[in-house]
Order: structure tokens, then C-alpha cells, then sequence
């Protein structure tokens, strides 16, 4: 029988592309959802009859406690969280509940009821946030500028404690910024896709943005699930940044997005004051090399190929909802 990996966050892009993967290398999926009446399952309902949904919440060690007893994983991949940075400013407390706090209920579960299993957090860029040195890598010192950050950088820190306290598997992947034709409509790449077939079917005329010099490090969703499992499979556990190692300006990313439907970014973009964070963080650019050496992890997709892909999705679903 194969190994049975338990993933919190499987309706989120992230969640849906590492369940995929997986299923094709023989796993046993068990997916934890929150009670809710608005569920989504949109990005897994291709995979709903192959993997297992079981009920938890970060926000309740008890339910975290009998999915774990009740399941007894393998493999463990915290991808629950609040994870739009913006929101965080506005729901800081919840940010920290979930994100940080969510964090230290899981890993406590798991060192109760299953301490053998191996357990990957879901780091963060952005926890570099005004960052020390570019390119940034495992060893960069933390400057979060975010509520979001902080709560990322609090979990990150905790996974590195049991590990170090306890001697259990726990790993950190600290990914930079991966998107794909999955990725929420209130990220700005898939805003900025979305918009431009919008407008190129003609539905809208322009394109809202804050800050346009603000730089990335974009890959490919998809990608990265690769490197999650990756660090799973490694004798010793670990933190691995995973990234692309370019940088991108938001203008560029907005620029190549007109231009694969044949238009001119400059003439639909508007700059909007309402979408600049009020602690921005500038150039994000990370250094992968030690994944890349240890994991034998590489990129498959580049940052073209990213941004067509996410556009041409875009375009297909718009298509098919006006008919």
C-alpha cells in the first residue's frame, strides 16, 4: 500500500497541484477542509473521486488532533492559511490565528499523536520583506513587512523549534512568489491575466494597479509542488528556499500579458493609490542553488511560458462564460 500524505489548504492552487502529484506517485490523498457554507472545491473537483476530505481547522487543535489519529499520516503539508498579504493589514488577528498560531496546533498535534511523520511548512518570500541582501537564501536574515510575513516568520521559526526540540522531520520550503492559472483572483498576476482577457473580449476597458516597480521572483506553481515533496524524501529534514532566481518588475509582468493578445499594456493600466500596501516590499529574488544541489529540484516552466499560460486560461474561461 502506498504512503498516505494529509495536506491542509488541498482546495487552494497550491493544495490542488501537490494533490495531483501525489495520486501520480501512488499516494494515499487526505485532504483537510474547514466547515464552511461557501467550500470551493473548483480546483480539485477533476481529482474529488481519488483523494479522501476530511473536516479540521488550524483554529481548533481537537479536530487537528483526530484527523491526524484517525488518518495517521505519512507525510504532512500545512498549506492552510491566510495567505493574501493585503487582507493581512486589514485582518491581522485572524492572519496570526491561522497563519502563525494554526501553525503551532498542527505541529503540536503532530508530536503528540504522530511524531514520526514528516511535516512540510509552507514558508514564505515574504518574510524577507526589506530585505538584507539580494539574492536572498536560507541563511538572509528575516525583515517581514507584512502581518502576513510575520506570521509566516513565527511558523517558519516554530517548524525549525520541534525539529531542533523534538527531533522530528519538519521542514521549511521558503518559496518565492508561484502562480498559475489556479491562482486566486485577488493576487495581482492573476488580476492582471484575467483583466487583460477581460478586455481583450471586450467586457472592460482598463486595468487597476498599485505599485508597478515592485519586483518578483515568479514561478511556476506547479513547479514547486515537485520541491515540497522533495524535501520530504530527504534523510535529513531541512529549510530550502525555492525560486526562480529572476527578478520581474509588476510592469513587465503586465506588459508581457497584453502582448500575448496583441495590445499595449500602456493603454489600459491605471495606477491606483488604493493598491499600494502600506509597508511595500520592493525586490524579492531568491537563490534556490542549495535546493537545486540537495533536492536535484529544478524549474521547468519560465516566466514567458508562466504568464501565456495564465492568459490563455483566462481567455478560455471568459469564453465560456458569456458563451
Amino acid at each position: 500500500m502506498g504512503k498516505v500524505a494529509l495536506v491542509t489548504g488541498i482546495t487552494g492552487q497550491d493544495g490542488s497541484y501537490l494533490a495531483e502529484f501525489l495520486l501520480s506517485m501512488g499516494y494515499r490523498v487526505i485532504g483537510m477542509t474547514r466547515r464552511s457554507s461557501t467550500l470551493n472545491f473548483e480546483r480539485i473537483a477533476h481529482i474529488q473521486d481519488s483523494i479522501e476530505l476530511v473536516s479540521g481547522d488550524l483554529l481548533d487543535q481537537t479536530s487537528l488532533q483526530t484527523v491526524l489519529s484517525e488518518s495517521k499520516p505519512d507525510e504532512i503539508y500545512n498549506l492552510a492559511a491566510q495567505s493574501f498579504v493585503q487582507t493581512s493589514f486589514s485582518q491581522a488577528v485572524l492572519t496570526g490565528e491561522t497563519t502563525a498560531l494554526g501553525v503551532t496546533r498542527l505541529l503540536d498535534a503532530v508530536r503528540t499523536v504522530v511524531p514520526s511523520a514528516r511535516f512540510y511548512q509552507a514558508s514564505s518570500s515574504e518574510m524577507f520583506g526589506k530585505v538584507q541582501e539580494v539574492p536572498q537564501r536560507e541563511s538572509t536574515p528575516f525583515y517581514p513587512r507584512s502581518p502576513y510575513g510575520v506570521a509566516k516568520l513565527y511558523g517558519h521559526w516554530l517548524t525549525v523549534n520541534y525539529r531542533e526540540s523534538y527531533g522530528m522531520h519538519t521542514n521549511s520550503g521558503i518559496l518565492f512568489n508561484h502562480e498559475s492559472p489556479r491562482r486566486g483572483l485577488e493576487f495581482v498576476t492573476r488580476k492582471i491575466t484575467n483583466s487583460v482577457a477581460s478586455i481583450k473580449l471586450g467586457l472592460t476597458n482598463e486595468l487597476r494597479l498599485g505599485n508597478l516597480d515592485a519586483q518578483r521572483d515568479w514561478g511556476y506553481a506547479k513547479d514547486y509542488v515537485r520541491a515540497m515533496w522533495l524535501m520530504l524524501q530527504q534523510d535529513e529534514p531541512g529549510d530550502f528556499v525555492v525560486s526562480t532566481g529572476e527578478t520581474h518588475e509588476v510592469r513587465e509582468f503586465a506588459k508581457l500579458a497584453f502582448e500575448v493578445v496583441d495590445l499595449d499594456y500602456r493603454d489600459y493600466v491605471v495606477l491606483d493609490e488604493r493598491f499600494v500596501r502600506p509597508a511595500e516590499v520592493d525586490l524579492l529574488v531568491g537563490d534556490s542553488s542549495h535546493g537545486e544541489t540537495k533536492l536535484g529540484w529544478k524549474r521547468e516552466v519560465d516566466f514567458p511560458e508562466l504568464i501565456r499560460m495564465m492568459v490563455e486560461s483566462d481567455l478560455d474561461i471568459l469564453k465560456r462564460q458569456i458563451g
